[in-house]
Order: structure tokens, then C-alpha cells, then sequence
């Protein structure tokens, strides 16, 4: 996650007003404790220790007190907040650094050949890559996303094969047993999978399991996987259900992303790209 920016407490008091103003700096460290929870999905003791610049004990004793208030809820080694992380729809989501994701999509466009097999997620860059694929010429593009379907409905040379299941309102894409048996009879040269974050340590991140059983299954099946993902979501953790991408995938991105996170990525074996939009040198 991208912490908040924290600014200690002054403690130029005199001395009689010393505990005065260590219970004000703990009311404030302890609702910016929330915040970071509420914003991010999640504060572990090890980064607030060292964003706060106090002992572990210290967070410890905060995080059992906003439990004890109902403000937080514990977790291992951390805490959450008590309402889910907002998930935002694909509606809302569409309009979202949409220069980088045209730009991603161009990337993602080019790297594919006539005559290949390709499976698309659901998701907006995804969606903004099935736009691309409008003008291709003999592929076939099976997915489990609505705004790919109808982005390419209507193009004669683009092969549609729909995986089915059960639709997601939120991503308007579909998920469930049905989808994964569909799946199990196809393979493909290229997948390209959406994500509402990327991680190191992790791998990509959604709001429902089921959505990160499929991301798995999906990336099993395909001979290279490419994650599409503008900066905003490179190094976010908003929810807590995870799928873990076998090695030699690709991150497609763009170049507002954490340098610090790209770099423990490739360390990790993932493929950076840093896509451009038109208007950049």
C-alpha cells in the first residue's frame, strides 16, 4: 500500500501538560490508524510502527483499543477495517486513468499474432484492449467479460467464444463452476487478466475468491500471461483474496508506477512493461 504521509505530534509542552498531549496525539495517531485501514484494506503493526515512528507495543496497544471501540477489527499481525473495502463497479471504473489504459491496451494489442487463441478477463483495461482488437485479423478471443463481448460482437474477423457462468453485476464479469468446466476444454497462446491490484509478495488481488480461483485457472491455461494494470494499482492492496500467477508472467503497466515496486517484482521474476501513451516522448 502507499501510506499516508504523518506528521509526529508536537511535544514542545511543558512539562504539566505532558499527558495531556500524549492522549491528543494518541486519539489522532489512532484515527489516521482507521483511515489507513478503511482506504487501503489493510494495516499491518511492522508498517505503522515505522510510519508512526513508535514501538510495536505501542501500535499493539492502539489496535486493541479501537477493537475494543468497534472502530477496527483485529487480524494477524495487523487489522482490517469492519466495512469491506468499497468495491467500485465497472461503470465507475471505465473512466479511470483512461490514457493509461488506452496505452496499455495499444502494448497488449501489438504483441499478438494472426492465427493465435487469446483469453480475455473482464475488467475495464481489458475492455479497452478487446476495443483494440476490433481491427485484428483471424484470432479467436474467448472471454469471461461482458465489455469484451460487446466490443467485439459485431467484428467479422475476431472468432467469440463466451466461457458463461455466473455474472458479477460490480465487474460485469462471469465466474462460478461453469465457467472453470469451460475452460478446462481450451487452451490459448495469450491471457490477459485485469486486477484491482498488484503485490510482490502476493501476486494480484480481488475482491472475491472465486474471482482469484479464476484469474489461477485462467493463467494455467494460456502459454504467456500478462497482467493489465495502470500505477495506480501496482503495489495496492484493497481486499484480501489473492491469486498467485505462475512464474515468467507479465506485468503491463504504466510509467506513474512505484519504481520501488516494479523493482521487487522483477526481482521476483515478473517482466515490466512500462507502456506510453501517445502524446509522451
Amino acid at each position: 500500500m502507499t501510506p499516508l504521509s504523518w506528521v509526529p505530534e508536537d511535544t514542545t509542552a511543558h512539562p504539566e501538560d505532558t499527558g495531556l498531549m500524549s492522549a491528543i496525539g494518541s486519539r489522532s495517531r489512532r484515527d489516521r490508524i482507521v483511515q489507513l485501514a478503511t482506504t487501503t484494506g489493510l494495516t499491518s503493526v511492522d508498517e505503522l510502527s515505522q510510519l508512526f515512528g513508535v514501538t510495536a507495543s505501542t501500535i499493539r496497544r492502539d489496535l486493541a483499543k479501537l477493537t475494543t471501540d468497534g472502530r477496527l477489527a483485529r487480524t494477524y499481525g495487523g487489522a482490517m477495517a469492519l466495512s469491506a473495502h468499497p468495491e467500485a463497479s465497472l461503470r465507475q471504473r471505465t473512466g479511470e486513468a483512461f490514457e493509461a489504459k488506452r496505452a496499455i491496451a495499444r502494448w497488449a494489442a501489438a504483441q499478438i499474432q494472426p492465427g493465435e487463441t487469446l483469453l480475455l478477463d473482464a475488467g475495464s483495461t481489458v475492455g479497452a484492449l478487446a476495443h483494440e482488437l476490433r481491427t485484428a485479423k483471424n484470432v479467436t478471443v474467448a472471454t469471461t467479460g461482458l465489455t469484451a463481448l460487446q466490443e467485439l460482437a459485431d467484428v467479422q474477423t475476431v472468432h467469440v467464444e463466451c466461457l458463461g457462468g455466473t455474472l458479477r453485476p460490480l465487474s460485469q464479469g462471469f465466474v462460478g463452476p461453469l465457467t472453470e468446466a469451460a475452460l478446462e476444454r481450451l487452451t490459448f497462446d495469450r491471457v490477459f487478466l485485469g486486477t484491482d491490484g498488484v503485490s510482490p509478495e502476493h501476486g494480484i488481488c480481488e475482491a472475491d475468491l472465486r474471482q482469484t480461483r479464476l484469474k489461477e485457472l485462467m493463467a494455467r491455461r494460456a502459454d504467456h500471461v500478462y497482467v493489465l494494470a495502470h500505477a495506480a494499482k501496482v503495489g495496492r492492496r484493497p481486499f484480501h483474496a489473492w491469486a498467485t500467477l505462475p512464474a515468467g508472467w507479465t506485468l503491463v503497466t504504466d510509467d506513474a508506477a512505484d519504481p520501488r515496486v516494479l523493482d521487487e517484482l522483477h526481482n521476483r521474476g515478473v517482466t515490466t512493461v512500462l507502456a506510453k501513451s501517445e502524446d509522451t516522448p
